[in-house]
């Protein structure tokens, strides 16, 4: 029988609930005021404090967002729950009154889905293994993203900024330690971490950083914004001004939002989307000179980014969940291939040649799913690593996720979000066994999960810290193993092309 539990925050108090297994979850805490009326487009509040005990036993409401369309709706689990209170948070801890690290954890979504209470982000693992666990929703797509050139851009960004600021004041109350927090995240996730590590707002709220399928490239420059603002209403049938775009209805917007990225997925010209031509990606982080004053990526080049220790990685076959489940994998033209590779600054004659050089890598559909994976995740992730690795020696780690699965007839491969349910330890949640099926190895979860736990912790995950010479990265397998600069022919094929 579950036992209720109360905490005082600097807010007022919450009850959640304990387990039998002696888990204390708390779920639907606000940590800033509900993004409403004209606040929906505006950079968040504090939430209200409130006198009794407010309950935090369910999660709370979801930001807005259009479903998946199809066939990703039923491969990729998604949750809608109604509500004004979106930006809230969730709590995980085994003892409230201990300090153990603290883990915060960004979604993924590409900045247009997503949600921190997907079952499969349940953090009854990690508080079992002595961490303290929060998961949180920001603000997505438009009305986190939107560049309207007067006032604050980057609302997403500053959601996620809020929540650091509570989980820094209010995590101790819990049995967390503020001062030895690790942010972790995927895909649009990591690629926030990303940005904040380069964003002045977010200096010295967390000691770790875990970026999994994401590094610190996705951010558009204003010139990129404007054009994804001018066409957005265009297609909403308005001026590009914050006063039409906040006269416009959330359901309208939102129920144009994958409209738009359709369109540009379909021709990513880069006369008509800018950076978003290269990124794929309508809504993300905008390099605006206040939130977000440079480029992350060359801050980060340049050695500059938050001293803060890194482990970050990718998976082995990232863009065959964008392939492989249309049949595009299968029927994709050799010179569509070509076409990317030219479109990414490389010969294709040479790009083809060290692909297929590797055996793993034949048929166009292949060729092309390692390319897109290597310029989107891959690359942009090792040379992440590589400026830390300069600047601060033995601070930055290096893993990459192997694992097929036999789903898809083992074609969708180790494909982008494959690792969550090993990190989460969550094997028996059922919300992506229909993209990797039901044979998911525990071993393998053990493996995963423990090297978090172990980064959050201490700040060891387990091998050897990366470096420009031997490179030394863990595969995770069914047989995990360390690897001096795996496919290094690949990663050379890069050298000195913008990845």
């Amino acid at each position: 029988m579950a036992l209720a539990v109360v905490v005082t925050t600097g807010e007022g108090a919450v009850r959640g609930l304990r387990s039998e297994d002696g888990i204390a979850a708390f779920k639907g805490i606000a940590y800033a005021a509900a993004p409403v009326g004209r606040e929906r487009l505006r950079p968040p509040r504090p939430a209200a404090r409130w006198t009794g005990v407010r309950d935090a036993t369910a999660y709370g409401a979801t930001v807005g967002k259009a479903p998946y369309r199809p066939p990703f709706d039923r491969l990729l689990p998604e949750v809608e729950i109604g509500g004004e209170e979106s930006l809230n948070l969730n709590v995980w801890t085994h003892d409230v009154h201990g300090s153990a690290p603290v883990m915060v954890w960004l979604h993924g979504g590409g900045f247009l889905n997503g949600s921190g209470s997907l079952p499969c982000y349940d953090g009854t693992a990690f508080a079992r293994d002595g961490v303290v666990l929060v998961t949180l929703n920001y603000r997505l797509g438009a009305p986190g993203y939107l560049y309207l050139g007067d006032g604050p851009a980057n609302l997403g960004l500053l959601d996620q900024i809020s929540a650091l600021n509570w989980v820094r004041r209010n995590i101790a109350a819990f049995g967390g330690d503020p001062e030895n927090v690790t942010v972790f995240g995927e895909s649009a996730g990591a690629m926030s971490i990303g940005t904040l590590l380069a964003t002045p707002a977010a200096a010295g709220l967390f000691r770790r950083a875990v970026l999994q399928s994401g590094a610190a490239h996705q951010a558009h420059d204003i010139a990129s914004a404007r054009l994804i603002t001018a066409r957005f209403a265009d297609m909403l049938g308005i001026e590009p001004t914050r006063a039409a775009f906040e006269q416009v209805a959330m359901d309208r917007m939102l129920a144009v939002q994958p409209d738009l990225r359709a369109e540009l997925w379909s021709d990513p010209d880069p006369a008509a989307w800018g950076q978003a031509a290269a990124t794929m990606l309508p809504f993300e982080p905008v390099v605006d000179g206040e939130i977000l004053p440079e480029d992350p990526a060359a801050v980060i080049a340049r050695g500059e980014g938050h001293d803060v220790q890194v482990l970050i990685g990718c998976n082995l076959d990232e863009f065959r969940l964008f392939t492989v489940p249309t049949g595009q994998f299968d029927v994709l033209p050799e010179a569509v291939s070509r076409a990317t590779a030219a479109r990414y600054g490389l010969d294709p004659d040479e790009a083809f040649a060290v692909y297929r050089s590797g055996g793993s890598a034949v048929t166009p559909g292949e060729v092309h799913a390692r390319l897109v994976t290597d310029w989107i995740y891959r690359i942009p992730a090792l040379r992440l690593a590589e400026a830390y690795a300069r600047r601060r020696p033995g601070s930055v780690y290096v893993y990459e996720f192997t694992w097929q699965p036999g789903a898809f007839d083992g074609k969708i491969g180790a494909c982008h979000g494959a690792e969550l349910p090993f990190v989460f330890d969550n094997l028996a949640d059922d919300g992506l066994h229909a993209l990797l099926g039901k044979d998911l190895p525990q071993p393998l979860a053990d493996a995963m999960h423990s090297a978090w736990v172990a980064f959050a912790r201490d700040g060891d995950p387990g091998w050897a810290a990366y470096g420009t010479g031997e490179r030394a990265t863990m595969m995770f397998d069914r047989e995990p193993a360390v690897v001096a600069d795996p496919r290094a022919q690949e990663r050379r094929l890069w050298e000195g092309v913008r990845g």
